[in-house]
């Protein structure tokens, strides 16, 4: 909308995506600081608190009573400053819209079912799965239809390994799956997911502004993508309205984003990997989620072929919590490890 004032008026400053960028994120992140309060008031009333797994440390049985599924109220604060601040004629901002609203609506879907139910189970895997890979299936071929470069790049490379043709749709769904469900598996303790996820929007965010401006581009030696510089103001709304989340869902959590939220941004984070041409890169930008997933496979291939574990609990966050670590001590460190791991990915830009 606020571009369009600048096609209309001639009002120049509306044309500059950092300007707009800043203004979906202070949009966001106030409409979440108006209405999460409201929420976690409604979802109390409606009982509709996170069911606790038998499968976490026992500290966790504290929180049953914490509403879950804040991620809407997020994600809808985020879509309120995009349509507002983007340039909505633009390809890439409505693939963008679509991922964040296709993920949400699974996440939403499985968070009903065990808020409904009153169990942590939700849907089931083969279902949740199948509905991950369809939504991925549509965006990677909306990509594809949209003429997006199917190059293969790898940090510290200038120019692209191969292009993939046609199979980039299988490479993309495969990059949207694992994605998601990394960030979900991190959603475990208290603000855990939400820094990192802040962190790895932020780098995406600045990769993609730089891959959409010619110019930049040119001087970083980063492939161009023409018109995808808007998506990093579908980001920055995203971290604001994060930051306005953060507000209550740090140590000790007000609500839980749930699935709605969590794979949301799973989902987002893959895209912006991909439109940046950051799929590789994304494993040192999201580490915290690579290590947090890792730790899963690695301890049910453990106990299904020698019946032995790894860890004491996976995901990677409980092994520490059964270890005697303080859920605060645990959730800062991992922090700290994304700051870490997405300022060395930022160094890539000039190391081409």
């Amino acid at each position: 909308m606020l571009y369009y004032f600048y096609s209309l008026f001639s009002i120049n400053i509306f044309q500059y995506i950092t300007f707009r960028a800043a203004g979906a994120f202070f949009i966001a992140f106030i409409l979440v600081l108006i209405l999460m309060p409201k929420y976690i008031l409604w979802a109390r009333n409606k009982k509709a608190n996170q069911p606790i797994s038998q499968y976490v440390p026992k500290n966790h049985k504290q929180k049953t009573n914490i509403p879950t599924m804040g991620g809407i109220i997020f994600i809808f604060s985020t879509l309120i400053g995009v349509l507002v601040c983007a340039k909505l004629d633009n390809a890439y901002v409505i693939l963008g819209i679509l991922c964040m609203v296709f993920f949400s609506l699974i996440g939403i879907k499985d968070d009903l079912s065990k808020v409904l139910r009153k169990k942590n189970a939700g849907m089931s895997a083969k279902v949740k799965f199948s509905l991950q890979i369809l939504s991925a299936f549509l965006l990677a071929l909306g990509l594809y239809m949209v003429s997006f470069e199917d190059s293969f790049y790898v940090p510290f490379i200038k120019n692209p390994l191969w292009h993939w043709g046609a199979i980039s749709i299988i490479f993309w769904v495969l990059v949207f799956v694992a994605t998601t469900n990394a960030v979900n598996l991190t959603d475990g303790l208290d603000g855990l997911v939400t820094i990192p996820s802040i962190y790895a929007l932020t780098s995406l965010g600045i990769f993609v502004y730089i891959a959409g401006n010619s110019g930049l581009s040119d001087y970083l030696l980063w492939p161009k993508v023409a018109g995808s510089g808007e998506v990093a103001i579908i980001s920055a709304a995203l971290v604001g309205s994060l930051i306005g989340f953060l507000w209550y869902n740090c140590h000790p959590a007000q609500v839980f984003m749930g699935d709605s939220g969590s794979l949301a941004l799973g989902g987002f984070i893959a895209y912006m990997a991909i439109i940046s041409k950051n799929e590789i890169l994304l494993f040192v930008i999201g580490f915290v989620f690579v290590i947090e997933a890792l730790s899963v496979i690695l301890q049910i291939g453990s106990y299904k072929t020698r019946g032995k574990k790894i860890f004491l609990m996976a995901p990677l966050h409980h092994h520490f919590e059964e270890k005697g670590l303080s859920e605060s001590k645990i959730i800062v460190r991992f922090w700290i490890v994304a700051l870490m791991s997405n300022l060395i990915a930022l160094l890539t830009l000039k190391l081409r």
